[in-house]
């Protein structure tokens, strides 16, 4: 099977990858970072005016991609850059907004010019990876709904505009039915966000909602369908993840091989030592076969056993992304656990991904409950 990218893909994967060599170099991402919003709006609508929002959504939706591959190119390269704008997070809540009303698919629109930042409120501080754990709750109201609970880790979620909420109309807080996404406002009355920076260097908001009214139209989707739509929306974020890895693993492994030919010891590279051949060499079989694992579950992406794939991909990121970083952290030395060298960066923002839409824990009970073998 040829798996080399199509003309179009590979021209998106050139004119990303250069965006972020010439205009994030890791002094500048530190930068930015650091920063009041934990990102630039600046960059930010550069890279939509460039087209890579719009490629992670297909052409009914406003975009010109969505398909796995399209999505997994950007986020690839992405990760080469460790890039802190609101990627996933538009890509989280737009998928969901993407199956909303046509006043609402409008505001699709405006995501994928850079001018509004969406996130999707979904995770509470008890679900850990249950997406149908919902305690939020939505009371009908004459004139709407009324929102009350707390959201946890919501990406990007403090500099948000617009929040997609999951709130429960009925059942218990684990039934798949009975579950109903909002689109809100992030200034309305009610609610309080406070921001927090992760340890790689991203932004995320606890939200907690009191008391918040929102009409009939705020609805997103037809009744019955927020569950579905959230699966699909945490797929693709999961993918995306998957694929940013592989794009941090790669930079992660190309700074030890330089750092290997560079670094003497004895009077020699300690490149030469077959020991630490050894174990670069390892390292390189682990990226390969987690670029098969993204390919996979990129091509995958509209069989009926999709979770599988993706599950498969995910459990193997996080399993031989731990592996990687540490050897990085390993073979570098001190050097690497330094602030200004951008090795230790990389290897946080690989074990920080494991944690994101399960772990290896996680996925591997998945991968046994679905009962596919490989």
């Amino acid at each position: 099977m040829d798996f080399n990218h199509t003309q179009e893909r590979q021209m998106l994967a050139d004119m990303t990858g250069r965006f972020v060599r010439e205009q994030y170099p890791i002094e500048k991402r530190h930068e930015i970072a650091a920063s009041q919003e934990g990102f630039s709006r600046e960059l930010w609508s550069q890279m939509a005016e460039l087209g890579l929002i719009g490629a992670l959504f297909p052409e009914e939706a406003g975009g010109f991609g969505g398909t796995g591959f399209d999505i997994a190119v950007v986020f690839e390269q992405l990760g080469r850059g460790l890039v802190v704008e609101p990627f996933l997070a538009s890509l989280l809540a737009g998928t969901v907004l993407s199956r909303g009303n046509e006043s609402q698919k409008s505001l699709l629109e405006n995501v994928i010019s850079g001018e509004t930042i969406l996130a999707l409120a979904h995770g509470e501080p008890a679900s850990r990876y249950m997406l149908s754990h919902v305690e939020t709750t939505a009371t009908k109201t004459g004139e709407g709904w009324q929102l009350n609970g707390n959201k946890a880790v919501v990406i990007n979620g403090d500099t948000a505009d617009q929040l997609i909420v999951s709130a429960r109309v009925n059942g218990e807080m684990d039934d798949t039915d009975g579950i109903a996404l909002f689109l809100v406002p992030a200034d309305t009355d009610g609610i309080n966000r406070r921001g927090t920076s992760t340890v790689d260097g991203y932004r995320t908001a606890e939200i907690a909602l009191s008391n918040v009214a929102v009409g009939e139209d705020a609805v997103v989707g037809d009744a019955g369908d927020a569950y579905a739509n959230l699966q699909t929306s945490y797929l693709l974020g999961t993918l995306a993840v998957c694929a940013e890895a592989l794009g941090a693993i790669e930079v992660a492994i190309e700074l030890t091989l330089d750092y290997m030919k560079t670094r003497k010891q004895f009077g020699v590279p300690i490149g030469k030592f077959q020991a630490l051949q050894h174990r670069m060499a390892d390292m390189m079989t682990e990226r390969e076969q987690i670029r098969s694992a993204v390919i996979n579950a990129a091509g995958n992406l509209d069989l009926v056993d999709r979770e599988w794939y993706i599950s498969a991909a995910k459990n193997l990121v996080g399993r031989s992304g731990r592996l990687i970083a540490e050897e990085t952290i390993q073979m570098h030395g001190g050097i690497a656990m330094t602030w200004e060298y951008a090795a230790g960066h990389y290897a946080k923002r690989i074990v920080m991904i494991d944690h994101m839409f399960g772990d290896v824990d996680h996925h591997l009970e998945r991968i046994m409950k679905l009962g596919r073998v490989a």
